[in-house]
């Protein structure tokens, strides 16, 4: 189905294959690279937390994360930047795939050691809330899906890498969730952050990002802007109602992971599919922990309202970065070129702004975007950008 959005951002729709939409994590098509999960099976106990043995019993608590001023540090003090790749499919493959699967293509042994040869320190997973909460007719289990992000993220942490857990596909009420949304539904979206911090709260390498891509200032393709910018803002902080249901705000979901007792760095990105960032400052969320950060997302000009210095120098996100650190969850260029995240890349490098290129999978460069032809990790045009880039940093993981 074609759906209408703001700079041509959804594409058609093909037998429930998620192609490149309002969301660039909304992009693949389920299968493509096989559903095997490889791996050495679960450390320790189950997704909810109900197990008797700790998951992440023996990571590294030297590697937790706080904030210091516009810094990220680990425990010894030293600054990280936040340095990698975004890994889709957990996010699409349970809920839109013919075949139940938490991930498109491998997640065993070689895939991660493909992984490492790009130099980074994180991977970012979208996720799907239906499938978290094993609910309105999702394809997996919810305890096959917990387990399989849960053995998945500790042997990332393994080899050394920070894990970002993306709430990616929310929906209302009793709807499973299939596509991006203009924000998170208040429907699940609190009982998904609660029951996700719940079972992460001991894993001092893992990140929390809040949603994907708050949109509220423009149509998602099924709701309308929520109003003008300053309702939009307001909306993202504190929640609204619109057509299809009540959202929720950054301060109830912030409030849902804190309430948990999980003091992790917890990511909440912009309005404007996360690229605007002019009030972001003016309507942080309080977060007693102090440990909460910007997110912006980056692409070419086809799909992006913020893709030139002008932008990034002069609309907010320079004074959101110079307050607090910024995390680029998204980087991307539909030309399967590297120009304008070459320039992003340097300029974000003096701004200490880290940033995920979207995404691991190999997909169409032009429409995914992505980063690699082949699981072997050969990149694409765009994805040599990224792995030339990465590759004049000092060892990451």
């Amino acid at each position: 189905m074609l759906t209408a959005c703001r700079r041509h951002r959804f594409a058609l729709v093909v037998l429930l294959a998620p192609m490149l939409g309002c969301a660039k994590g909304n992009s693949g098509s389920p299968g493509t690279g096989g559903s095997s999960q490889g791996g050495t099976g679960m450390v320790g106990g189950g997704g909810t937390g109900g197990g008797t043995d700790d998951p992440f019993v023996g990571l590294p608590a030297a590697k937790a994360l706080h904030v210091e001023g516009n810094t990220l540090k680990d425990a010894s003090g030293a600054t990280v930047r936040l340095l990698g790749v975004n890994r889709s499919g957990s996010e699409y493959m349970c809920a839109t795939a013919t075949t139940s699967a938490t991930f498109d293509g491998s997640t065993g042994p070689n895939s991660i050691a493909a992984l490492l040869t790009w130099n980074i320190n994180t991977v970012r997973l979208p996720l799907n809330e239906s499938c978290w909460l094993g609910i309105n007719g999702a394809h997996v289990s919810a305890e096959e899906y917990q387990a399989a992000i849960i053995d998945y993220t500790v042997r990332l942490h393994q080899k050394g890498l920070y894990v970002v857990l993306d709430l990616h596909w929310s929906a209302p009420g009793t709807t499973l969730a299939t596509k991006q949304t203009t924000m998170a539904y208040a429907s699940h979206a609190l009982d998904f952050w609660t029951s996700v911090a719940t079972t992460f709260k001991n894993d001092p390498m893992v990140l929390f990002d809040l949603f994907n891509e708050p949109i509220l200032d423009a149509s998602d393709g099924t709701t309308g802007p929520v109003g003008d910018a300053s309702a939009a803002w307001n909306c993202w902080l504190n929640g609204c109602s619109v057509g299809s249901g009540m959202l929720a705000g950054m301060q109830q979901m912030l409030s849902a992971v804190r309430a948990t007792g999980a003091t992790q760095i917890v990511v909440a990105g912009g309005i404007d599919w996360a690229h605007r960032m002019d009030q972001w400052l003016q309507h942080k969320p309080n977060d007693p922990t102090g440990n909460l950060i910007a997110g912006f997302h980056l692409y070419d000009q086809s799909r992006s309202s913020c893709y030139d210095m002008n932008c990034w120098n002069n609309q907010g996100l320079a004074t959101v970065a110079s307050n607090v650190p910024v995390l680029t969850g998204e980087l991307g260029e539909t030309d399967c070129a590297h120009g304008v995240i070459d320039g992003y890349m340097s300029w974000a490098d003096s701004k200490g702004i880290g940033y995920l290129g979207w995404a691991w999978n190999a997909q169409n460069c032009n429409t995914f975007p992505a980063l690699i032809t082949n699981v072997d990790g050969t990149p694409t045009g765009f994805g040599q950008g990224l792995k030339d880039h990465l590759a004049t940093m000092p060892a990451l993981h």
